[in-house]
């Protein structure tokens, strides 16, 4: 593995991972590719390492540049583990998804405060086992703080904010089908993706305060008088979105403090489970990044 883990940090670094269509964060200065290595795997891509604002940024392109990834082969633990290994501890995700409600209209963002997981090939939504046990609170997913920062940066930058919602994780890649759209919609669910909920899950368990940043590109399938969502049709709309979801993002980068003291940053306090002694030497290891606090107790 890297030694990335090693670098003492003197604020936290603030992370993004771009979803389709936002490949490349713009506004970076001294900007380098940093490849990391992690005990799960290659991340999606090179994490983009830059500065904006003075803070230390790294930007993941989701999918991989040039968006070569399915959502199911998204390796989130080791995006996740190399964030948080090179000081990342506010993560801001850009997302593309679908809209369930007739008042969430293509080129609006929603800021999704609730999940639900109808997943059922994602296989690695924990960092734990192997000796240690922990089951995070995650009652509340998302950071309030950082989505009401989000909030309040969309609604300065001119965009149409729903503040709030439920975001359903879908497997795919296909899309609905129009009984799924309709149960989702019966179930009052407000967004539809295939990839946000694990980085949630697993940013919590890395300490990170997470929020995102949903840019609504379809209405799925279910409205009758609208075309069905098509990979033409989404990406005409996310490229309409990225400009946009850049400039949030480096406005918003400059009201993250530069302490990391939020609930997010403690998740583990009341988490772990196994005793500290008899956490196995090789899983401690692999999870140094997250456990590092605990470590040096």
């Amino acid at each position: 593995m890297s030694d990335v883990s090693q670098t003492s940090h003197s604020q936290p670094a603030i992370g993004v991972i771009g979803g389709s269509g936002l490949y490349e964060m713009e506004g970076l200065t001294e900007t380098r590719e940093l490849a990391v290595d992690t005990p799960f795997g290659p991340p999606s891509d090179s994490l983009i390492h830059g500065k904006l604002d003075g803070r230390d940024i790294y930007f993941l392109a989701r999918h991989g540049r040039g968006h070569r990834l399915l959502p199911t082969e998204i390796n989130h633990r080791s995006n996740i583990w190399a964030l948080r290994s090179v000081g990342v501890r506010f993560l801001i995700c850009v997302t593309a998804v679908g809209s369930l409600k007739e008042e969430y209209a293509p080129r609006h963002i929603v800021l999704p405060d609730q999940y639900f997981d109808r997943t059922s090939q994602r296989a690695h939504h924990t960092f734990f086992g192997e000796g240690i046990v922990a089951h995070v609170a995650f009652g509340d997913p998302v950071s309030e703080g950082l989505r009401m920062r989000l909030a309040d940066t969309a609604n300065a930058c001119g965009a149409t904010v729903h503040n709030g919602g439920t975001y359903v994780n879908m497997d795919g890649p296909a899309f609905s089908t129009r009984a799924e759209s309709e149960t989702n919609r019966k179930l009052g669910f407000d967004i539809i993706g295939m990839t946000n909920l694990p980085e949630a899950k697993l940013a919590r368990e890395a300490e990170i305060a997470l929020a995102t940043l949903g840019m609504v590109t379809d209405y799925d399938c279910w409205k009758d008088d609208e075309d069905d969502v098509t990979t033409e049709s989404v990406i005409a709309h996310v490229q309409a979105n990225a400009k946009l979801a850049q400039d949030i993002v480096a406005r918003t980068i400059s009201t993250i403090p530069d302490t990391a003291n939020w609930p997010e940053h403690y998740a583990l306090d009341a988490a772990l489970f196994t005793p500290q002694d008899l956490w196995p030497e090789a899983t401690s290891r692999k999870l140094q990044p997250i456990l590092n606090r605990f470590l040096k107790s």
